[in-house]
This record gives C-alpha cells, sequence and structure tokens, in this order.
C-alpha cells in the first residue's frame, strides 16, 4: 500500500474492467455454488444496520437482487485496486445494504479465493477502511452508471438519506430494549433451564 492514496482512474475505464471481471467471475465453475453459500448465509447476516435501512426488506425477495448489487461493488472496487495497486483507493465508497451483502459474499474465502484466482482479478475489502458513505454523483456512482445504468435506488440508498433510516431504527431498537444499534440490549433471559 502507498503512503498517500494514487489518483482515481476515469469512472468509464473502471467501469469496463468491473464489467469484465463480472462476466469472467459468473462464468466460473464454481459460481453458482457461490451464489448458494453467499444466499444461504441468512440468519448470520442479521445486522441491525445494513439491510434493515431497505423499505419492507424481506430476505427472501430482496437477497437475490442484493447480491447482484454486492458483486457489482465488488468487481468496480477490484477494477480500482487493479488500475491503482492501492487498497485504500479501491476502498470506494458503497451504499450500506450492499456493503452488508458484500460481507455475506466474503464469507465464502475457499470459494471465492478458488474463483478470484482462476479469473485472475483481487477481491478487495476490509471493515476497517470500507466507506459506507454512497452519494448519488459520486465516483462510485460514475463508474456503476457507465458500467450498468442507474442502480437501483432500493438497495443504493445515499448516505444522508441512509442516517436517516438509520437515526429512525435507533430509536425503535432503544424502545424494544435494543441498545448501540444492537450491540447491547437490556434482556434478562431469567434463570438458566438445565436438562
Amino acid at each position: 500500500m502507498s503512503k498517500g492514496i494514487p489518483a482515481l482512474p476515469a469512472a468509464e475505464t473502471v467501469a469496463e474492467r468491473a464489467k469484465e471481471m463480472l462476466s469472467a467471475l459468473e462464468a466460473d465453475e464454481e459460481f453458482s455454488a457461490f451464489v448458494v453459500a453467499s444466499l444461504k448465509y441468512d440468519e448470520d447476516w442479521t445486522c441491525y444496520s445494513g439491510t434493515p435501512i431497505i423499505s419492507r426488506y424481506n430476505q427472501e425477495t430482496d437477497a437475490a437482487p442484493l447480491f447482484a448489487e454486492g458483486m457489482r461493488a465488488l468487481c468496480l472496487k477490484a477494477a480500482v485496486f487493479e488500475m491503482t495497486g492501492d487498497e485504500n483507493a479501491a476502498e470506494i465508497p458503497i451504499a450500506i445494504p450492499v456493503d452488508e451483502m458484500t460481507h455475506a459474499m466474503i464469507a465464502q474465502p475457499q470459494l471465492l479465493a478458488r474463483i478470484t484466482e482462476r479469473v485472475g482479478i483481487q477481491i478487495i475489502h476490509q471493515t476497517n477502511q470500507e466507506h459506507t458513505d454512497w452519494r448519488t454523483n459520486d465516483y462510485t456512482h460514475q463508474a456503476y452508471q457507465a458500467a450498468w445504468g442507474e442502480p437501483p435506488g432500493r438497495y443504493w440508498i445515499d448516505h444522508e438519506e441512509a442516517t436517516r433510516r438509520l437515526d429512525i431504527l435507533r430509536g425503535k431498537y432503544t424502545e424494544a430494549g435494543f441498545l448501540n444499534m444492537g450491540r447491547a440490549h437490556v434482556i434478562d433471559f431469567g434463570e438458566l433451564v438445565t436438562a
């Protein structure tokens, strides 16, 4: 990694390479197994601040389209990394729900590693470097548009709107006894039931 973040390549150039990467990944012999494994990561997906910001979210109907968005985001990041060689630069902003989906994908390390090695790309994601402050018309948006058209607003929720929704959720969680966005709670389960 470089000490300073290099200039980002043209969004259109990143878009072209990301499309090529996505096509190669989808053509891999183990891609269908990767999809199944990623979508099976259902109860473990539970996060109080990711997919819950999607209005009327339903994992049964939203998981597959969200998977497609996660793949696109990972390919955009991989294209930036390939062109810059810089992990920090590759952590371009993505929307919160899309980022959560990428976590389900990265939780399939063996499949993902074999597929990306055969395809010859490197997936970039590191939680302490990620940016979930995606905004309409930012660099990520421009690259996405150049590759696939307008991102679906259901999943690509602008940062300000995401923050507003998180504030609503925070209030509802607190009322239900869940504190710090689910990282603490005041529920007492009572005495241990022995067998």
